[in-house]
């Protein structure tokens, strides 16, 4: 695998995926992306719920975005350089546990879409967890 993607093509594609759904909550919460085709249909029966899991999912996504882009050495990873590691590894599990609830939707949009999503993500998530620490 590290023939073919490097770690850093793997962790700019995750950042800009990762950025990508960002946006994606925000436009969940600002109710532009209708709420029913995420959290398998299940949290758009109670608004409270969905702003709740959509606010702890944001949070999520930006404490990736930041474990990668140190990871990648854009940005003060020395001195947690361990910790870094842990947490991609801590992505890697995410995305695969995410691809099998997408797996597992009712939704047959999130079925569809975003299992190939989550499947490849968390492939480059992999490639980019067996990357040596930097020094």
């Amino acid at each position: 695998m590290k023939k073919l993607v490097s770690a850093k093509l793997a962790g700019n594609i995750l950042l800009l995926a990762l950025g990508a759904l960002a946006v994606f909550h925000v436009l969940v919460l600002l109710g532009i992306v209708p709420p029913d085709i995420v959290w398998g249909g299940q949290a758009a029966a109670t608004p409270e719920n969905l702003f709740a899991l959509e606010i702890v999912a944001l949070i999520v996504t930006i404490l990736f975005v930041v474990l990668i882009a140190m990871k990648l050495n854009y940005f003060g990873g020395g001195k947690f350089r361990r910790a870094v590691n842990i947490g991609i590894w801590i992505l890697f599990a995410y995305l695969v546990l995410n691809t099998l609830g997408n797996l597992a939707s009712g939704v047959t949009l999130e079925k569809l879409l975003f299992t190939p999503i989550t499947i490849i993500l968390a492939l480059l998530a992999l490639r980019l967890a067996l990357e040596p620490a930097a020094n």
